[in-house]
């Protein structure tokens, strides 16, 4: 049986970026974000519930999500956004599950940005944070999109602190810029290959 392993990095630490990495050396990857969006387009149990709680409009006549209305709904209400994940999570962490099941590698990855938030943590072996500067993550979101300090302060504010995901952590990443990526990688590799 693999070793299930998680990564996580708050919005701007270029976690996909060093999942990346991790990919390229053939690491079984599963990226939980992606199959989220998959999940609650063609999983009818999750579909179901959606429109259950928030309204026939979750939906476009093709049956396909409607992403920009779900995300009205819950962006500014935190009710709305537990209720949303109550359906969501659940889901994602079973297909998740029967995912590494399937899995014969010395370990594998799953990328999550609520990897603690969603307690999918308890489901993994170990889990690695990546971690970046604050001034540095800002910069990096405001280019890739687009949008000025304070929207990309407003999104950081909805997330878990880094302080508080350091706790779970079992392995580092510095995507600093200035600390080289792969030799960490590589380490983590390592380890993980001869645990």
């Amino acid at each position: 049986m693999s070793i299930k392993v998680g990564i996580t990095g708050g919005i701007g630490t270029g976690k996909s970026f060093v999942s990346k990495i991790f990919k390229t050396l053939g690491v079984p990857f599963y990226d939980a974000d992606l199959e989220a969006k998959l999940i609650m387009n063609k999983d009818a149990k999750v579909r179901e519930a959606l429109i259950g709680a928030f309204g026939s409009q979750t939906y476009f006549d093709d049956g396909s999500l409607n992403r920009r209305y779900l995300s009205e709904q819950v962006f500014n209400d935190n009710e709305k956004l537990a209720l949303l994940n109550s359906i969501v999570h659940p889901a994602v962490i079973q297909d998740s599950i029967d995912w590494s099941n399937r899995q014969h590698a010395p370990y594998i990855l799953k990328e999550a940005a609520l990897l603690y938030e969603s307690g999918s943590y308890k489901n993994l072996d170990y889990t690695i944070l990546v971690t970046a500067p604050e001034e540095l993550r800002i910069q990096r979101v405001m280019q890739r999109d687009h949008v000025d300090r304070e929207e990309v302060l407003r999104r950081m504010a909805k997330q878990m602190p880094e302080a508080e995901k350091l706790q779970y952590a079992d392995f580092l990443i510095h995507n600093d810029e200035k600390i080289p990526l792969l030799p960490q990688v590589l380490a983590i590799h390592n380890t993980l290959i001869h645990t």
